[in-house]
C-alpha cells in the first residue's frame, strides 16, 4: 500500500516520528469515541451500519475490537472508505495477545495501517503467574514497539481489574509500566481501577505521557443485590470521580483521546451509546 488516504505512506512517517509523545496540546479540545465491544450486538449484526450509526450521534472516533484481526483485506478496505465518508476516525484497535507474536504482528499492522489507527492494544494478557510473567508482557510489548515504530505505529496495553491487585507486592500494572518503553500506551479502563479500590487520579499522575487513552467505564458498587449496578451503570452514574480524571489526564496523562465503554445496561446498545454521549457533552460543557 503506497497512500493513505490523502497522505502518502513517507509522509504520515515523518509527521509519526516528528510527532510529541505528550498527548493533546493543552486547551485542546480532547475527541471523544467509543470502544465498539459496548455495541457488539449490533456489530455483529451489520459492521458498517453501526459504525454509521455511531458516527451520526456525533462521535468522532471509534475502536475495533477482537474480531476486526480476522476481517478480509477487502472488507478493512470497505471499512475504512466508509469511515472517511462518514468522517469519523480509528485510533487505537483492540487485540489478543497472540497478535503480538512475530506470527500475528505483520497482519496487524497492516490492518492498523489500513484503517488509519495508530496505536495497536493488548486488549488482555491472557494467565499471567508472577511478576516474572508480567514483565515478560512487558518483553512482548517491547518488542512489538520494535516492529510497530518503523510503521508509525505503538503499541499500547489495556489493564483489568488483575493488573491492579498486589502481585509479590506490587501491582502488574506497574510492572509493565516499568518493562516498556515510554512511547508504549498505557491505555487506562478507569472502571476497574475503581472496582478494586485504587485511585485513578494518582495512577495518572503517576505515569506523565503515558495515558494516551482512557477508557471512560464507571462502576458502582452494589451488583450483588443490584443486577443494574456494577458496569451496567451508564457513564456518568457510578462513583469514578471524571471532573478529576479528565484534569488529570489532560494535564498530566497526555490523553489523546477518550473512549466511552459500556459492558451492558438496561438500555439496548445504541440507545446506551447516545446516552452516555450525551452526559460526556454534559460534563464537558
Amino acid at each position: 500500500m503506497t497512500s493513505h488516504g490523502s497522505i502518502s505512506r513517507r509522509g504520515f512517517l515523518a509527521a509519526a516520528a516528528a510527532a510529541p509523545l505528550l498527548g493533546a496540546p493543552a486547551g485542546k479540545k480532547i475527541p471523544i469515541g467509543i470502544e465498539l465491544y459496548s455495541v457488539r450486538d449490533e456489530m455483529t449484526k451489520d459492521t458498517l451500519a453501526t459504525v454509521r450509526a455511531i458516527a451520526r450521534m456525533g462521535y468522532e472516533v471509534v475502536e475495533f475490537y477482537g474480531p476486526y484481526y480476522s476481517w478480509t483485506p477487502e472488507f478493512v478496505k470497505e471499512v475504512r472508505s466508509m469511515m472517511d465518508d462518514t468522517g469519523i476516525r480509528c485510533n487505537s484497535t483492540h487485540n489478543d495477545a497472540k497478535n503480538f507474536r512475530p506470527e500475528g504482528l505483520r497482519k496487524a499492522i497492516d490492518y492498523n495501517w489500513a484503517l488509519g489507527a495508530t496505536y495497536v492494544v493488548m486488549a488482555s494478557s491472557g494467565d499471567v503467574a508472577g511478576l516474572d510473567g508480567w514483565k515478560r508482557v512487558g518483553e512482548t510489548l517491547t518488542q512489538a514497539m520494535e516492529k510497530l515504530r518503523p510503521a508509525g505505529l505503538r503499541a499500547g496495553y489495556h489493564n483489568h481489574q488483575a493488573e491492579f491487585l498486589l502481585v509479590e507486592g506490587k501491582r502488574p500494572i506497574e510492572v509493565i509500566a516499568a518493562n516498556t518503553p515510554k512511547d508504549v500506551m498505557l491505555q487506562f479502563d478507569v472502571g476497574t481501577c475503581v472496582e478494586v479500590g485504587n485511585d485513578p487520579v494518582a495512577w495518572i499522575n503517576a505515569n506523565p505521557g503515558r495515558i494516551n487513552c482512557c477508557h471512560l467505564k464507571d462502576w458502582a458498587p452494589g451488583a450483588e443485590t443490584d443486577k443494574e449496578k456494577g458496569y451496567r451503570v451508564l457513564f456518568g452514574e457510578g462513583v469514578a470521580p471524571w471532573q478529576k480524571i479528565f484534569a488529570a489526564a489532560e494535564q498530566t496523562g497526555g490523553v489523546e483521546f477518550y473512549l466511552i465503554e459500556q459492558e451492558g445496561s438496561r438500555y439496548p446498545g445504541l440507545e446506551t451509546a447516545e446516552r452516555c454521549l450525551a452526559t460526556y457533552k454534559k460534563m464537558r460543557a
